[in-house]
């Protein structure tokens, strides 16, 4: 169960009064981050990525869960000035030279460390920011005047544990914290039509198939259909080999509140075995 605010310690309400003030309840989002080369590249998932940046309000600070922080334990980054990490390979040197000098928030690290009563958040000071969370915030905060902190995936756990863990967070909607998941939900590697790459559109027969199951059922908001989606068969098999670019939908997901309105961008298949499907929480359409 989410923390509420009658049973968070009054020591933790008053930090998060005086570090974070109260505002309406922040939308949340998932970003189908896809290739790291669309962190330079113009093309349609990145308008989509503007696009919603512009149906948001500028929040106090970003809490992003990205498929490439992987650990065991839980770990929140919690230094002042996080770097730029390129962990990728073999892209052109313009995507290397690519920096996001965004502020970190030991504040919200803190925060967030106590607010999760189910495990131990443990404070990082070497990570930074992966190109899972960077790729994409750079397209809604290009100034990078918004603080940014990461959230790892304890790998050891069960998918289950994940969804869980995330509604311990939903009390940072009202602090002004957008909370971003960056990943994709259909994401086979080994499966890439390589030849396919620019054709639009292009799903295998799984992978769409896997696409419309998992996009009804976030509408729905069968939020346990998709926890357990290795239930599903042979589409979601192959659609999610490993859950890592999976898990981060889950986060999003969790903080969903009675009223709150969901929409699908970027709903589009990529070289086969890819999506690029988003997915906007708020409190309007």
């Amino acid at each position: 169960m989410p923390l509420s605010f009658a049973a968070m310690p009054l020591n933790l309400l008053s930090k998060m009064s005086d570090d974070f003030e109260s505002t309406p309840q922040m939308p949340v989002l998932f970003l189908g981050h896809g290739s790291p080369m669309n962190a330079i590249e113009e093309n349609a998932f990145v308008k989509g990525f503007r696009e919603v940046s512009r149906r948001i309000p500028k929040p106090n600070a970003i809490l992003c869960i990205s498929a490439h922080w992987e650990t065991e334990g839980t770990f929140v980054t919690a230094m002042p000035s996080p770097r730029t990490i390129h962990d990728f390979g073999g892209f052109p040197k313009a995507l290397y030279d690519v920096q996001y000098p965004a502020s970190g928030s030991p504040e919200l690290a803190e925060i967030t460390q106590k607010l999760v009563q189910s495990t131990q958040v443990m404070a990082d000071y070497h990570w930074g920011l992966d190109h899972g969370a960077w790729s994409v915030i750079k397209h809604l905060f290009p100034k990078a005047d918004v603080p940014v902190i990461q959230l790892s995936l304890d790998q050891r756990q069960p998918v289950s544990y994940h969804y869980q863990l995330a509604k311990e967070l939903s009390v940072l909607r009202n602090k002004g914290v957008l909370i971003v998941g960056s990943g994709n939900m259909v994401h086979n590697l080994r499966m890439v039509a390589w030849d396919k790459l620019n054709v639009a559109g292009f799903g295998f027969d799984w992978a769409l198939e896997a696409r419309e199951k998992m996009n009804k059922m976030i509408i729905d908001g069968n939020h346990q259909g998709l926890v357990h989606y290795q239930d599903y068969g042979r589409a979601f098999q192959l659609a999610v080999p490993s859950p890592e670019h999976y898990l981060p939908l889950l986060y999003v997901l969790a903080q969903q509140q009675p009223g709150d309105y969901v929409s699908l961008f970027n709903d589009e298949a990529v070289a086969g075995s890819l999506t690029m499907t988003s997915v906007l929480i708020n409190q309007s359409a």
